[in-house]
């Protein structure tokens, strides 16, 4: 089914759904049905130019990996733990969208991000991770995001696939919440941006858009999977998005030079309002950064290289 809201950018979005993973947390969301016309078929931006420097970097056979040290706000406070962004290329299936086993000229090349969160909260850890596939051709939006968020109340899982319109499906561990799809009509998500930024920062969107927060945020945050206004500034070595109603603001610090890896991140929110308002800021900067074919690195004597990226 399709649901409908008006965002204050008039864009023609999708009634929320909520996940939720704490012990303590659980809200039941309303929804309205309304009938909607077909959506437009998404009009596909030029290509970008793949430079040689990307295609020797990028189709050598290996993965980027950076580990960061992380300090994760959550629950009113700061938690110490580690982030690992792994970058990709791989052939994408276009109809099942999963990743392709033999070449077809039918398939889609994608810069594929995988990235994911470990820290404690207490006696109990979480562990985070989104997936992003991302046509190098850098003229449309993801083809497919994932993300999952573990800890020891439960999981919650969430997928949105770029077919005629966004499709999402969400599983939750609480009553109420349990399973839902719903469709919502394309837009930016702020997924994407991460591996749009690693292709060719120029390109990124600037200024008043409409942007689908992270599906991590979304979660952690309680918010709405919906799109959201947002102010998008780029700077010479950094890329910063603000959500004025949802009083979050995040910052990717990268460098500016090919292959405009990331260096850190920075991610401000504020909770409450006046004297009783408190704002909190999660933080990621860079350790160490590889190279690898990591999918054959699966001996015991290759622990080493978690050493390297100091994960140990």
């Amino acid at each position: 089914m399709i649901r409908n809201i008006h965002s204050k950018l008039l864009f023609v979005l999708f009634i929320p759904i909520a996940l939720f993973t704490s012990c303590k947390e659980n809200t039941t969301a309303t929804t309205e049905t309304e009938t909607i016309s077909e959506p437009e078929t998404e009009v596909l931006q030029p290509k970008t130019k793949l430079t040689a420097d990307f295609k020797s970097y990028w189709y050598n056979g290996e993965a980027e990996i950076t580990s960061y040290k992380l300090e994760h706000a959550r629950y009113g406070e700061i938690r110490e733990g580690s982030a690992v962004l792994v970058f990709v290329t791989e052939d994408f299936l276009p109809s099942e969208q999963v990743k392709a086993d033999n070449y077809s000229e039918n398939n889609i090349p994608v810069l594929k991000l995988n990235a994911t969160k470990k820290f404690n909260t207490g006696i109990y850890p979480y562990s985070i991770m989104q997936s992003t596939f991302y046509p190098v051709a850098n003229n449309q939006h993801p083809l497919k995001i994932s993300a999952s968020i573990q800890e020891w109340c439960g999981h919650v899982y969430t997928q949105l696939n770029n077919r005629d319109l966004f499709e999402v499906q969400t599983h939750s561990y609480f009553q109420g919440e349990a399973d839902d799809t719903f469709k919502l009509e394309k837009t930016w998500t702020e997924n994407e941006l991460w591996t749009k930024l690693r292709i060719d920062p120029k390109s990124l969107p600037v200024g008043q858009i409409a942007l689908i927060p992270s599906l991590e945020s979304i979660r952690l945050n309680h918010e709405t999977l919906e799109p959201h206004e947002a102010i998008a500034t780029l700077e010479t070595d950094s890329y910063t998005i603000a959500y004025p109603e949802l009083n979050r603001t995040l910052k990717i610090n990268f460098n500016p030079i090919f292959p405009y890896d990331i260096l850190g991140w920075e991610e401000t929110t504020i909770k409450g309002s006046g004297a009783s308002s408190e704002t909190l800021t999660t933080k990621a900067s860079k350790l160490e950064r590889i190279k690898s074919d990591y999918w054959n690195k699966k001996s015991n004597s290759d622990v080493k290289l978690r050493e390297t990226l100091k994960l140990q």
